[in-house]
């Protein structure tokens, strides 16, 4: 079953376009992440899904329902905010019970789902604390389980983990992961962390401009990206892309067999070969301690290259490099996949 599609879903504000007419169908039980930069409406995306905007043109259906002028309230969804939005007064069991309160579930029914939800997250030990008494980990658990006690099959998250240190997001990374997948929900993740989108997608929906650049797998698409945006925005050092002229790459005497419209040629670091072919001169070295990205110039454009950080001693001026032509990518004029 489509736990989310859009048909021709449109969202402006006067001049302003946030989102352009979008088809989009995401699937139940999936962990699908709306990914791409600030402004590119994958925000605006998920606030229309949960009713907190409405569409300017189109329609939208979770699980098979039209909810396109449904109020958020009867959708079926729950929703974790990027600033967890917790009440300060209140216990972390109340926290966790206060929308059920609202929708007046029944007590026994209400005890119930607290006591599953606080064992599923390790949150037992704090339930009479105030969020002001817990850190950041502990108050996203909260907001996380204020969430799942409403029994929803949809649940929306916009940028849930921003505001955590980096080892503790890597951690809930993988709690949340664990979660979705035990409990076989749908979840819709918002994100500009591309190592997030990576390590915890089952797809990826790629956002640029108010419009979808890519939706496929973590796997896809960095292995086979659709566009130069997707090519660029995808991995921890950036494709490099040349520019090729009369069969060459622009500004060398390096012959290139490039299919008809390709106009740039896309090599992701990592797939450079150190220490074999053509020698080339080396601009400037990034050392990260296991591995060395090293710039070269290749004619009149620069060329990153991954290697190993134990080469670090060993580059000095110049450099050999190599690739397997199999490893190349190749883009039209307009910047599309060929």
């Amino acid at each position: 079953m489509t736990a989310v599609s859009f048909s021709s879903v449109s969202k402006t504000w006067d001049a302003t376009t946030a989102l352009h007419p979008t088809d989009l169908t995401l699937a139940e039980g999936e962990f699908s992440v709306l990914l791409g930069p600030s402004g590119c409406g994958k925000t605006t995306t998920l606030r229309l899904i949960a009713g907190l905007e409405s569409p300017t043109t189109g329609q939208i259906r979770i699980f098979e329902h039209d909810v396109t002028h449904t109020p958020s309230s009867q959708r079926g969804v729950s929703m974790v905010f990027q600033n967890y939005a917790l009440f300060p007064h209140l216990s972390v069991a109340e926290n966790i019970v206060f929308g059920l309160r609202v929708r007046r579930v029944p007590e026994a029914d209400l005890q119930s789902r607290l006591k599953k939800v606080l064992d599923l997250l390790s949150l037992t030990a704090y339930q009479e604390r105030k969020p002001g008494q817990l850190s950041g980990g502990q108050q996203q658990r909260v907001a996380l389980a204020r969430a799942l006690v409403a029994d929803s099959r949809l649940c929306l998250m916009d940028e849930p983990l921003s505001n955590l240190d980096a080892q503790l997001r890597q951690e809930m990374r993988h709690e949340l992961r664990a979660l979705q997948l035990k409990l076989g929900l749908s979840v819709v993740y918002v994100t500009h962390d591309q190592t997030e989108a990576m390590s915890m997608a089952d797809r990826v929906v790629l956002l640029n401009a108010g419009r979808i650049e890519q939706v496929a797998t973590p796997f896809e698409i960095y292995q086979k990206p659709s566009s130069l945006f997707a090519a660029q925005f995808i991995g921890s050092a950036r494709m490099n892309i040349l520019e090729l002229a009369q069969g060459h790459i622009a500004g060398s005497s390096l012959v290139v067999e490039a299919p008809a419209g390709a106009v740039r040629l896309g090599l992701r670091p990592e797939d450079v070969i150190l220490g074999d072919g053509p020698r080339f001169t080396v601009e400037k070295t990034e050392f990260t301690g296991a591995d060395l990205l090293l710039h070269a110039r290749v004619g009149s454009q620069i060329l990153a290259v991954r290697a190993q950080g134990k080469h670090a001693l060993a580059v000095q001026g110049e450099v050999q490099l190599s690739w397997n032509p199999a490893n190349l990518h190749w883009f039209d004029e307009h910047g599309r996949r060929v």
